[in-house]
C-alpha cells in the first residue's frame, strides 16, 4: 500500500490510485503535463500499477484502447489540462461504440483560474459529451477525512460505471491547485498520525474484475430482471433459418464458439462467419460453418433460393454489404441476440432484439436437431467457392493484397493475436479468410470503423502478449505514426504488415471511382512516403517483401520481441481489378444443390 503524505495533492492522487488498484486497476496511461503532476506522482510510485509514460495523447488512448480491449478490464488514461484531453477524443468514441472500458482522468485547473485567460485551460466540463457512460469532476483535494471518502466512494462509482450496464469510457475531471511538485506541507504530514489505511480500505479488498457472462464481449448486464421468451417453436419449425455471427472480441473465444456450434447444431442452422469473429478459427466445432456467404450471395440466382424465413443473429451486423443488401431486400424475421440497451439493427427491419447472452440461450435450447436440406445447400455451395479460392489463391504469384489474408488464415502460428485494420483489410479478410483451427485471436476498431490510432490500438494489444501482428493499410499506418514512439516502453513483439497501395484501396470498391477528377486526388489520396527511411526514423526495423515464401518464412515463427514491419507493394486498381473479376466468377460458377435449382 503507498499512501504519500507529503502533501494535500498527493495525500489525495496516492488515495485515488491505491483505490483503483484495489478496485482492479493495473495498468495506467500517462500525458506528460505539469497540471497533472500531482496525479503522474501517484500512480508512477504504485508498486503495483504499470505506469507507462507516452508523449502524444490520441497514440496513448488508442494503446490504452487496445489494452482494455485485450484485457476486458479498465485502463486509466491520465493527461493534463487544455487540449490534452480532446486529443483523446476519437480513442473515446471508439470505446463507446464497441463498448471497451476506459476512465479517463483529465487535470484542470481550479475554478478562480477559469475563464480568465490563464494558460492552457479550457472548458472541460462534459468535454466527451455523449460517448462517455459517466462523467464527474472531481473536488479540490482536500485533506478532510470526509472529503477522502467522498473520493474513495465517487471512485468506486466511476469504476462500476466503466463496465455496467455496458463498457465503455468515464471521464473524470481533477482540478488542482499549487503545489503540483511533491513540496512538503506540515499539514499533510500530520495526517499519517490519524489516517487508518486498513479501515479506510476494508471495503475494497483486491479482487478480479468480474466477468458475469463468459461469451460477452465485456462485461455487460441484461436489462431484463428474468430472461426474455424465446421463440422455440418458431426457430425448430422453420426449414430455411440461419444464424449469422458478427465481429466479435469475447473474452473467451472457445466457449463463444462451443455456444454457437450448439445453437447451429440445436437448429440445424448454417451459421454464416463473419471474418472478424473467431469461429472461422475454431472451425472443427461447427460443421456448418459458412465463410464464403459474399462470394455466394454475388449468384442473384442462388441468392433468391437461399433467402432466409428466420435469421438468428449474435451481436453486431457483418462487414459484407453483400450480407447488407440481401438481408434488406429479403426482410426475413430476425432477432438479434445481445446483452445491454443498444440498438444494433441499421436495417430497421422484421427485428425482435433479445436482450440476453449467448450462455443464457444455448441453456434453454431443446435438442432435436433433424435433417435440413438449406443447410446442406448452404454447405455445398461454401465448399465449392472455398476450393475455388484456394485454387486461385495457390496459383496467384503477383503480390496481390487479397492474398495476404489468405495466406495469414494459413500460415500464423497457434494463438496469434491479430488486429486488423479498417477499410480494405477488414474486407479482405471477410472475403478471403479460411476456416481452420489456428485459434487465431481477431482484435479491431469496429465500433465507429475509423483508422485513426489502429498502430497504437494494435501494440496496446500486444503488450505483454503472445508475439502479435498487425495487418493494414499504408494510409491506416501514416495516420498513426507517433504509435512508433511507444516503442521504448512497448513490452512483447508486434509484425506491422504494411500493404502499401499508395493509397486508399477501399475507394476503388466505390463508385466515385469511375469519376477522376476528383478521385485520384481528393478520394484515393496517394502518398509516396519511403517507409524505410520512416522506420528508421523510429529506429524500428523494416523488410520489402519480394515473394509469397519470404512471407511465410517472417510469419512462422515469429519473434519473441521488438517492433517490426514488413512492407508489401501492390498495384491498387489492378487488386480493385482483380477482385471485380474473379469475385464474380466464383459466384458464376458454383453448381447448385438440388435444394436451389
Amino acid at each position: 500500500m503507498t499512501i504519500d503524505f507529503t502533501n494535500t495533492n498527493l495525500l489525495w492522487t496516492s488515495i485515488l490510485a491505491e483505490t483503483l488498484y484495489r478496485l482492479g486497476l493495473t495498468i495506467a496511461i500517462i500525458c506528460p503535463g505539469s497540471r497533472s503532476a500531482p496525479l503522474t506522482v501517484a500512480f508512477a510510485n504504485h508498486p503495483e500499477i504499470e505506469a507507462i509514460p507516452i508523449l502524444d495523447e490520441r497514440s496513448a488512448a488508442f494503446f490504452a484502447l487496445g489494452l482494455a480491449r485485450q484485457r476486458h478490464v479498465p485502463v486509466v488514461l491520465v493527461c493534463t489540462s487544455g487540449t490534452a484531453g480532446a486529443n483523446f477524443f476519437p480513442a473515446v468514441i471508439e470505446a463507446r461504440e464497441s463498448q471497451v472500458p476506459l476512465l479517463v482522468i483529465t487535470a484542470d485547473r481550479p475554478p478562480e483560474l477559469r475563464d480568465c485567460n490563464a494558460g492552457q485551460a479550457i472548458n472541460q466540463n462534459h468535454l466527451y459529451g455523449s460517448f462517455s457512460n459517466g462523467y464527474t469532476e472531481l473536488a479540490l483535494p482536500s485533506l478532510d477525512s470526509k472529503m477522502l471518502q467522498y473520493l474513495r466512494q465517487t471512485l468506486i462509482h466511476a469504476w462500476e460505471q466503466t463496465l455496467y450496464p455496458v463498457a465503455g469510457p468515464v471521464h473524470l475531471n481533477q482540478p488542482f491547485r499549487e503545489p503540483l511538485a511533491p513540496l512538503p506541507e506540515p499539514q499533510a504530514q500530520a495526517q499519517s498520525l490519524s489516517f487508518n489505511p486498513t479501515h479506510f480500505f476494508t471495503s475494497l479488498p483486491r479482487t478480479d474484475v468480474p466477468t458475469k457472462h463468459p461469451y460477452s464481449p465485456s462485461p455487460s448486464l441484461s436489462l431484463h430482471p428474468t430472461p426474455p421468451s424465446l421463440p422455440l417453436s418458431i426457430w425448430h419449425s422453420c426449414q430455411q433459418g440461419l444464424i449469422i455471427a458478427g465481429p466479435s472480441q469475447p473474452t473467451h473465444p472457445e466457449a463463444y464458439c462451443k455456444a454457437i456450434a450448439q445453437l447451429s447444431q440445436s437448429l440445424n442452422y448454417p451459421v454464416l462467419a463473419e471474418g472478424l469473429s473467431p469461429l472461422r478459427n475454431y472451425a472443427d466445432l461447427n460443421p456448418h460453418l459458412i465463410t464464403t456467404y459474399d462470394v455466394i450471395l454475388r449468384n442473384a440466382g442462388l441468392a433468391e433460393k437461399l433467402s432466409p424465413e428466420v435469421v438468428i443473429r449474435i451481436g453486431e451486423m457483418p462487414t459484407s454489404k453483400q450480407l447488407r443488401t440481401w438481408l434488406e431486400k429479403t426482410q426475413p424475421r430476425q432477432w438479434i441476440i445481445a446483452p445491454g440497451g443498444r440498438n444494433l439493427d441499421p436495417l430497421h427491419g422484421l427485428t425482435t432484439h433479445l436482450r440476453l447472452t449467448l450462455d443464457d440461450l444455448v441453456s434453454r435450447l431443446d435438442q432435436t436437431p433433424t435433417v435440413n436440406p438449406y443447410t446442406e445447400a448452404w454447405c455445398a455451395a461454401d465448399a465449392q467457392v472455398r476450393d475455388a479460392i484456394d485454387q486461385v489463391m495457390n496459383n496467384t504469384r503477383d503480390l496481390f493484397e487479397g492474398k495476404v489474408a489468405w495466406l495469414l488464415s494459413k500460415i500464423l502460428p497457434p494463438d496469434t493475436p491479430l488486429f486488423i485494420s479498417s477499410s480494405m483489410p477488414v474486407r479482405d479478410v471477410e472475403f478471403f479468410w479460411s476456416p481452420s483451427n489456428s485459434r487465431t485471436k481477431p482484435f479491431f476498431n469496429r465500433g465507429a470503423n475509423g483508422i485513426d490510432g489502429s498502430l497504437s490500438t494494435a501494440l496496446g494489444i500486444a503488450h505483454r502478449q503472445p508475439p502479435s501482428v498487425m495487418l493494414t493499410g499504408d494510409l491506416a499506418l501514416l495516420h498513426d505514426t507517433n504509435g512508433f514512439l511507444l516503442k521504448t516502453a512497448f513490452q512483447g513483439h508486434l509484425t506491422i504488415l504494411l500493404i502499401n497501395n499508395q493509397g486508399g484501396g477501399i475507394f476503388e470498391m466505390l463508385p466515385i471511382a469511375a469519376f477522376d477528377p476528383p478521385f485520384e486526388t481528393f478520394f484515393a489520396t496517394p502518398q509516396a512516403v519511403d517507409f524505410a527511411t520512416l522506420c528508421a526514423a523510429y529506429g524500428v526495423e523494416h523488410e520489402r517483401i519480394q515473394d509469397w515464401d519470404q512471407l511465410a518464412q517472417r510469419l512462422n515463427p515469429l519473434p519473441d520481441s521488438g517492433m517490426r514491419v514488413l512492407e508489401i507493394c501492390t498495384d491498387r486498381k489492378a487488386d480493385a481489378q482483380w477482385r471485380q473479376n474473379n469475385l464474380g466468377t466464383f459466384a458464376a460458377n458454383i453448381a447448385l444443390h438440388p435444394y436451389a435449382r
